[in-house]
């Protein structure tokens, strides 16, 4: 005896699924934008919790950043431009394209002072923030991008 199934409802599913296919980049587009800006968040709280002191000569791997260089860093932090490869989207959030500013007289990048603070030089002692920044936000900023995915997909199925 043979048994007969009759589905219903499939033409929807199938449009949505075309829906879905079409903005999937969109719809990742903003869940990264969500997690950049959480990360960014967090990589300033952490820029914020660098221990500094008077620019002075010292001996080697004593000295801690001066004051001056932690501003440069506290407006210093970005999100990169979006690379969109195909179905991927990539991003990245730090110093990297900061540019330069005037130190104690001198003119230096600011992904290179970031470097010396977060991973010590032989007359400064590291202080690893970017490490502590993406341990801790890494999490948060998952959550933020599953959130507006799941916005996003909710927006577009309804």
């Amino acid at each position: 005896m043979a048994y007969t199934m009759k589905t219903e409802g499939m033409d929807e599913i199938s449009r949505m699924l075309s829906q879905l296919g079409e903005s999937a980049q969109a719809a990742a587009s903003a869940g990264l934008y969500e997690g950049a800006g959480v990360m960014a968040g967090e990589m300033a709280a952490g820029v914020a919790g660098i221990k500094t002191s008077p620019f002075k000569y010292t001996v080697f791997g004593t000295r801690a950043p001066s004051p001056e260089e932690k501003a440069v860093l506290e407006g210093a932090v970005g999100i990169a431009k979006f690379d969109k490869n195909g179905s991927e989207v990539d991003t990245s959030v730090g110093f990297a394209s900061a540019g330069y500013a005037e130190v104690a007289g001198r003119r230096k990048p600011i992904a290179q002072i970031a470097n010396a603070i977060n991973s010590g030089t032989s007359f400064m002692q590291k202080q690893p923030f970017v490490r502590k920044t993406v341990r801790a936000g890494s999490k948060k900023a998952e959550a933020a991008i599953v959130a507006a995915i799941e916005k996003r997909i909710d927006e577009i199925t309804k």
